[in-house]
């Protein structure tokens, strides 16, 4: 009983620090086109994740790993029932991660808007689908007693699941823009946080309506828990925030306001860890698609082991460029460095 609630509260915690450390990545993605129209700046722009975005994706696999060792059930009928849209995740994802690679390759105009186009489209697409995925498993699709899923791709666009990647994209835009306004100086940082301004009101109002929604879908009535008012607490402290020009404090509470959205869901979804929309008797649960008590054990401690080694790491590299980072650093015509392989101090 306890090792299946504390791998819960793992994978809850691995898919939270996904949307936490991506979320910035995928909001970089989605404004770098928006910022300026000189290339200097755009190459800043994305330099300003090239030494991490990889990096945060692992926390995506990890998840994904640790649902498969600790809820076998969970990840088969999961990975199964919505594999179409998995497939769309995927190739957002290297749809992305290609632009951010190839986009300073040739020296073309046409090649670099080409790019532009497909980094924006894979960085809303992550959210998007991700967000609509984490919503359905609260909302409901069609699982039968077997714990198949029943249902065809057309059943997984939910009212809340849409909502919920909706949400999700809305708060990468605010994280991304705050994150610009703390990694970057001169014009980029004047215009990332006019930005950030410009969103925090509408992502606010979008967080309010995804909270109340999740409460009144769980049945908990109008009181928030915890994670729910702490989520719209946080934007409001961003939008706060970034209107006194505090971009350290503004990246922090939309770091909380991430952090605790997506920890409400899952803190309304358990001890279900999908929701069937058949019949409550064939929901899943953490206790019937869980992997035996021994199995459990060995993976609790290859997780004490392991996981403190991979944020020292991850830490450290955070801290190795944390330098900001200017247009000034870029030549505005030639081929530039890629983004993964130029150093803060260039």
């Amino acid at each position: 009983m306890a090792f299946t609630t504390l791998w819960f509260i793992l994978v809850a915690v691995l898919w939270t620090g996904f949307f936490v450390l991506e979320g910035f990545d995928l909001g970089v993605g989605m404004l770098h086109g928006l910022l300026s129209r000189k290339e200097s700046s755009r190459q800043a722009v994305l330099h300003t994740i090239g030494p991490v975005w990889d990096g945060n994706e692992v926390w995506l696999v990890t998840a994904g790993a640790a649902m498969f060792a600790a809820f076998p059930g969970w990840y088969a009928t999961l990975f199964s029932g919505f594999y179409l849209a998995l497939v769309l995740l995927l190739a957002g994802l290297i749809v992305r991660g290609i632009a951010i690679e190839y986009r300073g390759r040739v020296d073309s105009v046409r090649w670099r808007r080409n790019w532009t186009v497909l980094l924006t489209v894979g960085s809303v697409t992550v959210p998007l689908v991700l967000g609509i995925a984490l919503g359905d498993l609260l909302h409901g699709v069609p699982i039968g007693s077997d714990q198949e899923y029943e249902g065809t791709f057309g059943d997984l666009f939910t009212g809340y699941g849409i909502f919920t990647g909706i949400t999700l994209t809305a708060l990468c835009l605010l994280h991304g823009a705050t994150f610009l306004a703390l990694k970057t100086s001169g014009d980029i940082r004047e215009k990332a946080r006019r930005l950030a301004r410009r969103i925090a009101v509408p992502a606010g109002l979008v967080v309010l309506a995804f909270v109340f929604w999740t409460r009144s879908l769980a049945g908990g009535g109008i009181l928030l828990n915890l994670a729910e008012l702490a989520a719209v607490l946080a934007v409001v402290a961003a939008a706060w925030l970034i209107s006194g020009g505090h971009d350290g404090w503004a990246f922090g509470a939309t770091t909380v306001a991430m952090a605790a959205t997506v920890a409400s869901l899952f803190a309304e979804l358990f001890p279900r860890v999908m929701v069937s929309s058949t019949s409550g008797a064939f929901d899943l649960t953490v206790h019937n698609t869980a992997s035996g008590p021994y199995a459990l054990k060995v993976l609790t401690v290859v997780v004490l082991v392991l996981l403190p080694v991979v944020l020292c790491y991850q830490g450290w590299t955070y801290h190795v460029f944390r330098q900001r980072i200017s247009a000034d650093h870029f030549p505005t015509q030639g081929q530039p460095a890629t983004p993964s392989t130029a150093r803060p101090d260039q």
